[in-house]
């Protein structure tokens, strides 16, 4: 079992656990009573130039902790204040020491979307991100049929959720857009084994129509790797652990988008 399968099969008894706790019935008409979303992520990353999708993220199976002091409140509001696009904020637990109640605050306290970043493997899942108050969920191709990227896309639509479909390859590619993903992600880092190729992007623009929205994601730490993947049509970038890094996250996105 890899890594990503590994994560897969703990999140599936992680949301057994939390379906006994809130039961799915239940959720589901939390999330419906809820105002219709307006595709808010998706909309953002439509805009003209690049744009960016900035991670609040404490660890990650692959670097182990990133930030030992997390003040995810705080880091949040500076990505808004400094022109970030979009939101991507952890909730898985174990391997990225993420936190539900992290959306949940951050949605109290900011206007700039939000992706609920997790491992979905359970319509569940999409329920929670509405009720927690994100903007979009992550639906991985290769832990997903491609029976549940469809009624997931479809569930997301009626909820008024945008998804980030994320693919690795060519495959996945093809069943990310045969499944109507609208906004689809090429992950340059391999969640098999933790290899980052950063022209993997550039070489799946290709595949990917001009109507749907390209991101790409991993891998980014400078100027020039976001020239790099302006320059192929990139869409937006997702970035996280360079600015997880940086002790003045204002200054470091402005030098990403080389200003």
């Amino acid at each position: 079992m890899n890594i990503l399968e590994e994560i897969a099969a703990y999140t599936t008894k992680r949301i057994e656990e939390a379906k006994r706790m809130c039961p799915a019935a239940e959720l589901e008409k939390e999330a419906f009573a809820l105002p219709k979303g307006d595709f808010a992520f998706e909309k953002a990353l439509r805009k003209e130039g690049l744009s960016f999708i900035c991670e609040c993220k404490k660890a990650s199976p692959s670097k182990g902790v990133i930030a030992e002091d997390f003040p995810y409140l705080q880091i949040a509001k500076e990505y808004e204040q400094a022109g970030a696009d979009c939101l991507s904020v952890l909730t898985e637990p174990k391997w990225f020491l993420g936190s539900d109640g992290y959306v949940r605050e951050i949605a109290a306290e900011v206007k700039t979307p939000i992706l609920r970043k997790d491992f979905t493997v359970d319509e569940y899942m999409i329920f929670q991100a509405k009720a927690m108050g994100a903007s979009a969920v992550l639906l991985i191709v290769a832990i997903l049929t491609p029976e549940q990227i469809k009624s997931g896309l479809k569930l997301c639509d009626e909820l008024g959720l945008s998804a980030l479909v994320e693919t690795h390859d060519e495959a996945e590619a093809d069943i990310a857009l045969n499944a109507g993903a609208r906004v689809i992600g090429v992950n340059n880092r391999n969640l098999k084994d933790f290899s980052v190729d950063n022209t993997l992007a550039d070489r799946m623009r290709r595949l990917i129509p001009k109507e749907a929205v390209f991101v790409s994601e991993s891998g980014i730490k400078d100027a020039e790797d976001v020239k790099r993947i302006t320059e192929a049509g990139a869409d937006a970038v997702l970035i996280g652990e360079t600015l997880m890094r940086a002790a003045d996250k204002k200054q470091a996105l402005r030098k990403l988008k080389g200003l």
